[in-house]
């Protein structure tokens, strides 16, 4: 089967290459063929200077490593709906979501149930990204004569779980089209892009959609419920306002976006990504070395106002979109640090920032979002400075070494 659609391909590619009937549609041949298969233009093994794993796969490791968070996504957010429903006195969903429900139930201390009403929130979600982002990708791809790039796959599923669970389709929608548009193809496409593009649609509805997107307010997916996010709750009323244990905020037994709930899973998919060495240890660890830093001091300094000064860093790690951030997004190849010095210093903005949003600005509890797209720009001058650096001190052991024999 596998042979037969291999001589498939092969003898049908004539007609997208250059002068054939159909190569305007190139890019959408390569994409089906290089998703099927290997491209032969990588090596099997050092010394080499091209990688042995090519984008494709790369792209479908990370892909792989959100299972878990996708996994969670769906049970949690059906968990919290159901759980709002039976504290509300509801017996029915409403919309074409209820008429499948009533079908199934709606018992919060039923597995299937709860992850098949999340599930039912989240598809709808990530096809909307899915087509509307993919459409933008393809466009682009035929207008300049491009091969559809696959890093689209990862753009969506990001995008995705990091968006509330009852968030309108249309807004899911226009947050993709940003994203991709003006996050990365107006730059050139994938690998020219300077910002997160996932992060970029998320950033544009936070901005555009204020009342909806300000994460203050929990986001379950059930009309009329309301309560207060963890960190809105712990800014308003410190730790003892805070109602959910640390335990069940790491596990993910709590509202907020889709996938950026569960600390356990987005650990599980972060392991794989640094096991395969996708995502960069140095990002990951100066991410964590200047969030906890960043609170110790501001424990230390205290504060009589502002009960965020108080929140310890073992908090901040469950709490918002830190841990999902700082896993999936701020260790994005493209738009990261690429110098390995650069790296930890990029990971130590990060935490040092999104620490001071989240502590000193009291109208965003949040911040992991724009910590990220602020260090995305510095990322730049980071690797810049330390390739000078390193520049510098070759010339000046060359100018010793000179010294020294003549």
């Amino acid at each position: 089967m596998t042979d037969k659609l291999r001589r498939l391909l092969d003898k049908v590619e004539p007609k997208f290459a250059k002068g054939g009937k159909y190569h305007k549609y190139y890019g959408l041949f390569e994409m089906v063929d290089t998703l099927l298969y290997s491209p032969p233009n990588r090596t099997i093994g050092a010394p080499h200077v091209r990688d042995a794993l090519d984008l494709k796969r790369v792209m479908g490791y990370v892909w792989l490593a959100t299972f878990p968070v996708m996994f969670m996504a769906c049970y949690n957010t059906g968990y919290q709906a159901n759980l709002a429903m039976q504290g509300m006195g509801l017996e029915h969903a409403e919309g074409w979501r209820g008429v499948i429900m009533d079908m199934i139930g709606y018992d919060p201390k039923s597995f299937f149930d709860n992850f098949f009403h999340g599930f039912l929130y989240f598809l709808p979600i990530y096809m909307t990204t899915f087509i509307v982002g993919g459409m933008a990708e393809v466009v682009f791809a035929l207008v300049r004569g491009h091969e559809v790039n696959e890093g689209f796959f990862v753009t969506s599923i990001l995008y995705s779980l990091v968006l509330p669970p009852d968030i309108p389709l249309w807004m899911v929608g226009m947050g993709i089209l940003f994203g991709v548009i003006i996050g990365k193809e107006v730059f050139g496409g994938t690998g020219k892009n300077f910002i997160n593009p996932a992060l970029a649609g998320r950033a544009f509805l936070f901005f555009a959609y204020p009342a909806f997107m300000s994460g203050d307010a929990v986001w379950v997916a059930v009309d009329g419920y309301s309560g207060a996010t963890t960190l809105s709750a712990a800014a308003a009323g410190g730790m003892q306002a805070v109602t959910v244990s640390w335990w069940d905020a790491f596990i993910g037994f709590e509202p907020g976006s889709l996938g950026e709930t569960s600390t356990l899973a987005i650990l599980i998919g972060g392991a794989f990504l640094l096991f395969t060495k996708i995502a960069s240890w140095r990002i990951v660890s100066g991410v964590m070395f200047g969030m906890v830093v960043t609170t110790i001091l501001l424990n230390t300094i205290g504060s009589d106002t502002n009960p965020m000064f108080a929140m310890p860093w073992y908090w901040h790690l469950v709490t918002g979109g830190f841990a999902f951030g700082m896993i999936f997004m701020a260790t994005d190849p493209v738009t990261a640090a690429h110098t390995d010095t650069g790296r930890w210093w990029y990971g130590v903005l990060i935490g040092v920032m999104v620490i001071l949003i989240r502590v000193v600005n009291p109208a965003f509890p949040e911040g992991m979002m724009l910590a990220i797209l602020f260090a995305n720009m510095f990322a730049p001058l980071m690797d810049y400075s330390v390739m000078k650096a390193n520049i510098k001190r070759r010339l000046k052991r060359q100018a010793a070494n000179a010294g020294a024999k003549s």
